[in-house]
């Protein structure tokens, strides 16, 4: 680690803990709405905003918390706030996601990574180190940045690896960003928003003699998000299909759970297959649509397509 990232590091240690001294009295303070609030948002507050609120009196907490997330909301015209449904999502997520360590996931490493910065747009893992002797370690990519965990004392609870301490302006970056007038902010459906996707989803159809037509999904296992559980990796996948007429009614649909549990030892095997279902549906002669749901429980990740097809 450099000498000016170290620096970094301790003055950035030096203001958290002061701002915890100084606070701590107006904490106590709050009601445990006001307190699970300003606990919540740790992530996404701004320092000036966190000192307004635990300035205010009792009455005002509840108006200077519908106003900070409607700042926040990218469509106000819309009844739904999204910003603060992914937030809240995300929080969710690692909870699932990171349920081992001595922690909620959502107050874990990985989580505050996960929370601020969202999925990440690959995640490469090895339960058993890098090298033979190593520690159980975890490198997330987003873009070109890298991020590095490292489960020190093999009970899953993954800390940021020193060498990635710099990573920290670029959290800060983006929480920033995150906090920015409303008509900044990105989109529903734009990367920063919605459930995270599932890369790779592919879909054929083979149409049978008598008229069946057979649907195959293959979805590769390293962009399946698991998480460990003990000297395994889970997930549980939603797959869902319906195929619709030209009139757009339902002629047949397909609902089922695929819970995934990998052994360590075989996880590296895995990650370089496909997860495959199959499926057939008796149909009429005529022009159909296609429509696939798959969604992952873990942290809520989709894929979803459609495919025209004639029997």
């Amino acid at each position: 680690m450099s000498v000016s990232v170290r620096v970094g590091a301790l003055a950035l240690g030096t203001m958290l803990l002061a701002g915890a001294c100084a606070s701590s009295g107006a904490l106590k303070q709050l009601d445990p709405k006001s307190r699970d609030f300003i606990s919540k948002v740790r992530y996404t507050i701004t320092a000036d905003e966190r000192r307004a609120f635990l300035a205010l009196a009792p009455e005002g907490r509840e108006p200077f918390i519908e106003d900070f997330w409607r700042r926040r909301d990218p469509t106000p015209a819309t009844p739904e706030n999204e910003y603060r449904i992914e937030y809240y999502n995300r929080i969710e997520r690692s909870n699932r996601l990171f349920s081992g360590g001595g922690a909620p996931g959502w107050l874990q490493d990985r989580g505050r990574v996960y929370i601020t910065l969202g999925p990440p747009d690959t995640r490469i893992t090895y339960p058993r180190g890098v090298t033979f002797y190593g520690l159980p370690t975890e490198i997330w990519w987003y873009g070109m940045v890298s991020i590095v965990f490292i489960d020190e004392y093999w009970n899953d609870d993954y800390k940021l690896a020193p060498d990635s301490a710099g990573q920290i302006a670029v959290m800060t970056q983006t929480q920033t960003a995150w906090n920015r007038p409303r008509e900044g902010l990105p989109k529903p459906g734009e990367a920063s928003y919605g459930a995270p996707a599932i890369a790779g989803l592919e879909v054929s159809i083979q149409v049978g003699d008598k008229g069946a037509a057979r649907f195959a999904l293959t979805v590769p296992y390293s962009s399946i998000w698991m998480k460990s559980s003990g000297q395994n990796f889970q997930a549980t996948l939603q797959v869902g299909m319906k195929v619709a007429g030209t009139d757009g009614a339902e002629v047949w649909t397909f609902s089922q759970e695929y819970p995934l549990d990998i052994p360590e030892s075989r996880l590296k095997e895995v990650l370089g297959g496909d997860f495959k279902v199959e499926a057939s549906a008796p149909l009429q002669p005529g022009p159909y649509t296609l429509s696939v749901v798959i969604t992952n429980v873990n942290d809520g990740s989709r894929a979803s397509v459609e495919r025209k097809f004639q029997i």
